[in-house]
């Protein structure tokens, strides 16, 4: 029993990873609603096997090799293969198999670009894992947070809304410079709070709660654009403490 109870976490970071095959087939397929859908299922699994190893106190080398490689895909890959899709509606619009594009070396350079997602997000996984510190915080954009932006991407695209901004946001330019930007964010060595708390107290936790409360906020307000909003509001959230020598 023992045994099978340990197993527990594993098994949650399986469905992470299930999740985010289902999200990459689905972004290869244009079905982006369904791609971004998965990702925030993996998310949430990934949330959950991380608790059930604290709850179940089943910590492993196994486990938690498992959970990067997940994340590689749900977190890396699958991201990536939205910005790819992305990539095809901006430039040649509609989303085609890999075998029928006719572009420009220039435009197979872009297309090729959205793998710098899965790439960096390895590269910080990888140093993640390597490292021994234990510093309450992290170094650099995690890998789920910019998943999740571009899961939103994935969202506005299917629900539009605000005819403006969407073009602004759908734009070649605009999405190789955002997607050359989050990969960068993930290995850059700036101090990032995490969002675990471990107690209430507003002494301890005064930016996490402004965090979460404007993230509700935008969300509320401005729906599946608040999602990708609250990333760059961490991000600046962020840079501005760093800046500011606030400790977290």
């Amino acid at each position: 029993m023992k045994k099978i109870v340990g197993q527990i976490p594993n098994f949650i970071t399986s469905l992470n990873l299930l999740s985010g095959s289902l999200a990459v087939i689905f972004a290869i397929d244009g079905h982006l609603i369904w791609a971004g859908v998965f990702i925030c299922f993996a998310a949430v699994f990934d949330f959950m096997d991380g608790l059930a190893a604290r709850l179940l106190h089943a910590y492993s080398e196994v486990g938690k090799q498992l959970d990067s490689l997940a994340d590689v895909v749900s977190f890396g890959l699958a991201p990536g293969a939205i910005l790819f899709t992305l990539f095809e509606f901006s430039l040649f619009d509609k989303n085609l198999p890999v075998y029928e594009i006719s572009g420009q070396w220039y435009e197979w350079l872009i297309l090729f670009s959205a793998f710098l997602i899965p790439v960096f997000g390895a590269i910080r996984l990888a140093r993640f894992n390597s490292s021994f510190s234990e510093e309450p915080f992290f170094r650099g954009l995690p890998i789920p947070a910019n998943a999740l932006l571009w899961a939103s991407l994935g969202l506005i695209l299917q629900f539009p809304g605000n005819e403006k901004l969407f073009q602004l946001v759908f734009n070649t330019k605009n999405l190789l410079f955002l997607g050359v930007f989050t990969s960068g964010m993930m290995v850059i060595n700036l101090p990032m709070f995490s969002l675990k708390i471990k107690s209430l107290s507003v002494k301890e936790n005064w930016y996490r709660y402004i965090f979460l409360l404007l993230s509700g906020a935008m969300i509320i307000i401005f729906k599946a654009y608040g999602l990708a909003l609250s990333i760059f509001l961490y991000i600046i959230l962020n840079v501005v403490f760093y800046l500011t020598k606030v400790d977290f």
